[in-house]
């Protein structure tokens, strides 16, 4: 015998086009809002958007200034900042996968790359920074890209272990139900950048100063990393001991490395280079100009 509510359904509820466009909507929706806020998704993706935008609109120039210049060094690290981007922009868009059930796997593959290709980025001008003006050539550009990949590829390598093989939700956060192995393996992670940032300021104020490179942007740099590595470390910390300001304060700081990072990065490491090269560019017609008499009536 049919019950009353399957005899008098509502024809809305079988209705399949309604229930597609509801799902749609949904889909959308959550999209949006779910999972993290829609200030949280919009904080993340209109910058990492912004920023591969720039760069697209600068790839022709940059690309002719890069083979102008002929430095291996500049030329991989543009490449492999233009690559990273893409996959950072494309961890922003799909935030909603982090809640979504059956996208958890996806979620943490397409998180695993995009943060050992930040990760590798970050090692490989550390390396860099603490070559100091020996940091040139072909020999230079192997040596530290070789050593940064060992070092990142066996950051990779456990982190697929923890997630994968003992089931730690490296990259889903929960503010409810915190993982305390988790936020212990965040804490170690975030202590050894910590110290290594420290290292660096320290060595900018006393006799080892001179190995490393004389810009004020490489110690800016070092200075504001060293910050945030020290502000995420306390903020997993407070969250692995399940203080709700501490899941707050690490958000923030996730927002901020995936949405500023690589702009800083390309403004410490890539920005002077192109003005240097412009500048040199102008000389260069300058010269040429010169050679060519169109500067003899000046003197006359």
């Amino acid at each position: 015998m049919q019950s009353l509510e399957s005899i008098t359904g509502s024809p809305f509820d079988q209705n399949p086009n309604n229930s597609s466009s509801s799902s749609s909507s949904n889909g959308l929706y959550g999209w949006l809002s779910e999972c993290h806020g829609f200030w949280h998704n919009l904080a993340l993706t209109i910058p990492s958007l912004i920023f591969v935008i720039f760069l697209g609109f600068q790839a022709k120039k940059n690309f002719q200034k890069l083979s102008h210049g002929r430095s291996y060094i500049m030329i991989s690290y543009y490449v492999c900042i233009w690559l990273v981007s893409l996959l950072n922009l494309a961890l922003c868009c799909v935030q909603a996968w982090e809640c979504t059930p059956g996208k958890e796997t996806a979620w943490n593959v397409l998180s695993l790359f995009t943060t050992f290709g930040m990760l590798f980025l970050e090692v490989s001008l550390l390396a860099f920074l603490l070559q100091g003006n020996h940091a040139s050539g072909l020999q230079a550009l192997t040596r530290t890209f070789v050593i940064s990949g060992l070092i990142v590829g066996l950051d990779l390598l456990l982190k697929a272990i923890y997630l994968f093989g003992f089931g730690v939700p490296l990259f889903i956060d929960n503010s409810e139900h915190p993982h305390k192995v988790k936020w212990g393996l965040w804490v170690v992670h975030r202590l050894v950048l910590t110290a290594i940032y420290g290292s660096i300021l320290f060595m900018y104020h006393s006799k080892w100063r001179e190995r490393l490179p004389a810009r004020p942007a490489f110690y800016k740099y070092v200075a504001i990393m060293f910050i945030w590595n020290a502000l995420a470390l306390f903020a997993c910390a407070l969250t692995g001991n399940g203080v709700s300001f501490g899941f707050w304060l690490y958000s923030a700081a996730i927002i901020c490395y995936h949405a500023l990072y690589l702009p800083l990065l390309y403004i410490t490491f890539l920005a002077d280079f192109f003005l240097e090269e412009d500048m040199h560019l102008e000389n260069v017609y300058y010269s040429e100009m010169k050679d060519a008499g169109f500067f003899d009536a000046d003197w006359e």
